[in-house]
């Protein structure tokens, strides 16, 4: 077993006994392929969430820091998290999603960039259009429906892939193709909340 299945295993472990976790979608999840998986962002324990809720493995960014010293650099490698400098446009983590994307695998990438402080949609930013129009990859929407509190319910729902032939044949703006994928994050959470 893979360091990153056995914490996965565990990370499923610990949550599902705090909260009463529902996956919905899961067959809309292409099976092969580069995948730009795109959640909402409510709360820190977002990407292990989508992480083991995911039927595939997900490449996750992380703050630079987090690879200062070499026994945490290689932790977050084990668990498929790439560095990303924060505030700024980080040239390197655009490379490394991309090519992680074009050889057949899933990022993980939050839209607004931050949690959001109220639990409602955020405005998107320009990275996920950007992902989206330059690779070939199937685009994900996802809702996380909240709110985290232990044993209530929290869902988690995986959209239909969103097809963004057009807008690549237009030359269509990063920021655009965000407002596509946003819209339909919102479609999503407003059809699953109960």
């Amino acid at each position: 077993m893979s360091f990153y299945a056995f914490a996965k295993a565990v990370t499923k472990f610990i949550l599902s006994s705090l909260y009463r976790i529902e996956t919905v979608g899961t067959e809309n999840f292409p099976k092969e392929g580069g995948v730009l998986l795109c959640p909402n962002h409510i709360d820190n324990l977002d990407p292990p969430i989508i992480g083991f809720t995911s039927p595939r493995p997900v490449y996750f960014m992380g703050k630079a820091e987090l690879f200062k010293y070499a026994w945490s650099k290689k932790l977050m490698e084990s668990i498929k998290v790439f560095p990303v400098k924060r505030g700024m446009s980080d040239r390197e983590a655009l490379r490394t999603g991309l090519k992680f994307l074009k050889s057949g695998e899933v990022v993980g990438l939050f839209p607004e960039g931050t949690r959001s402080k109220t639990g409602e949609l955020g405005e998107g930013l320009g990275g996920a259009g950007f992902f989206a129009l330059r690779s070939n990859a199937h685009v994900v929407p996802c809702a996380i429906i909240g709110p985290y509190k232990p044993f209530r319910k929290l869902k988690i729902v995986f959209g239909q892939p969103i097809d963004f032939t057009e807008m690549r044949n237009n030359k269509a703006s990063a920021e655009e193709a965000t407002k596509v994928i946003m819209a339909e994050i919102k479609k999503l959470l407003e059809k699953h909340r109960s």
